[in-house]
């Protein structure tokens, strides 16, 4: 994941020069410059790696706080003393664990084998069973992925989810992502419903340095999906980051629009949207696997960015997600600031969520 930040470029090699079929006279001839040969684009010192890692699992641990620090109180004291695993310490770490937003259906699949060595007598130590909870949780959340963006030109990438998650200001932290490494981005502004939804997107365009294709209030978001790609075709943008109105996921007529727009999109570029990207609120706790399986019925969904996870004590909530849908997370929401949404990396989450 860490690699993602980096967009190599390869240079080419200047074409040869033309050579005349007749020689000029010898004391015409001029002796050509000689050419240095190309050197090739350097990898990373491992030193920078390791600082990037050092960087983000700092990022990571300070954007989790509140949640670590909730399960410190609890789990640090549960674990304590290392001593033999009984009935009522799984029960009272089940709780624990319910209490950070890990779903029961998570909480289950996590101690399953702790309840199945009791069952069978056999001796499990608390040691051993923090050391297996963290494994379980990092299987859980470290997903493949394919490369991001999507290996399509141009790449399109819807933006999906309620009124509130903060999908536009999430898009336009994606595309100054995207611009730092290299990327041309455009931004379609199919929100044509919520007030000054698409002013919003304009000012995130002048701020970070990206165009905006727009309609006016209450146009037909499929048109604008269809101007958009147009748009993004004629000009060879590399991403083009559609911001989709903020839906509830229980209204039919509006996830019959979303449907509407995924499939204008696959009549202007085939194959598209390439990534349909899931925002979903931390701080909506449980009510985000209802939000993932509804949308998950209305369209495919490829990815998640999970926002706001440094405003609380219920981080848990992505290991919930990721586990029940199989959805890999692109980026958490750690802060305001652009450099805040922070590309995912599975084992950095984890060492920052357990303590």
């Amino acid at each position: 994941m860490l690699k993602w930040f980096r967009r190599k470029f390869k240079k080419k090699k200047a074409p040869p020069p033309e050579v005349e079929t007749e020689q000029p006279p010898p004391e015409q001839v001029q002796e050509l410059p000689q050419v240095e040969p190309l050197e090739p684009v350097p990898e990373a010192p491992p030193e920078e790696e390791e600082a990037e890692k050092s960087s983000l699992w700092q990022k990571f641990r300070a954007g989790l706080s509140k949640t670590r620090e909730r399960l410190a109180d609890t789990l640090g004291e549960l674990f304590e003393v290392d001593r033999l695993v009984d009935q009522a310490f799984l029960e009272e770490l089940e709780e624990i664990l319910i209490t950070a937003d890990i779903g029961i259906e998570t909480v289950n699949r996590l101690l399953e084998p702790a309840r199945r060595k009791i069952t069978l007598g056999e001796p499990l130590r608390t040691k051993e069973l923090k050391r297996s909870l963290r494994e379980e949780i990092l299987r859980m959340v470290d997903l493949p992925s394919p490369p991001f963006p999507p290996e399509a030109s141009p790449a399109i990438i819807f933006f999906i989810g309620v009124n509130g998650v903060g999908k536009t200001t999430t898009l336009a932290k994606v595309a100054w992502h995207l611009e730092g490494r290299g990327f041309s981005v455009l931004a379609v502004a199919a929100d044509t419903f919520r007030a000054a939804a698409i002013e919003q997107l304009e000012t995130w365009g002048e701020r970070v340095g990206f165009p905006v294709i727009k309609q006016t209030p209450g146009a037909d978001p499929g048109a604008v999906v269809y101007q958009g790609l147009e748009a993004a075709k004629a000009r060879g943008v590399d991403v083009v980051l559609v911001d989709t109105a903020g839906r509830l996921h229980t209204k039919y007529n509006l996830m019959e629009e979303l449907k509407k727009m995924v499939r204008v999109a696959g009549k202007v570029i085939p194959g598209a949207p390439h990534e349909n990207i899931l925002v979903l609120d931390a701080t909506t706790g449980q009510n985000a696997v209802s939000q993932a399986r509804l949308f998950g019925e209305a369209v495919k969904l490829h990815s998640l960015i999970i926002t706001k996870m440094d405003g609380t004590a219920k981080g848990g909530i992505a290991v919930t997600v990721a586990h029940l849908f199989g959805l890999p997370i692109r980026f958490i929401g750690l802060g305001e600031k652009m450099e805040d949404l922070a590309p995912f990396e599975p084992r950095a989450f984890v060492d920052a969520l357990l303590p």
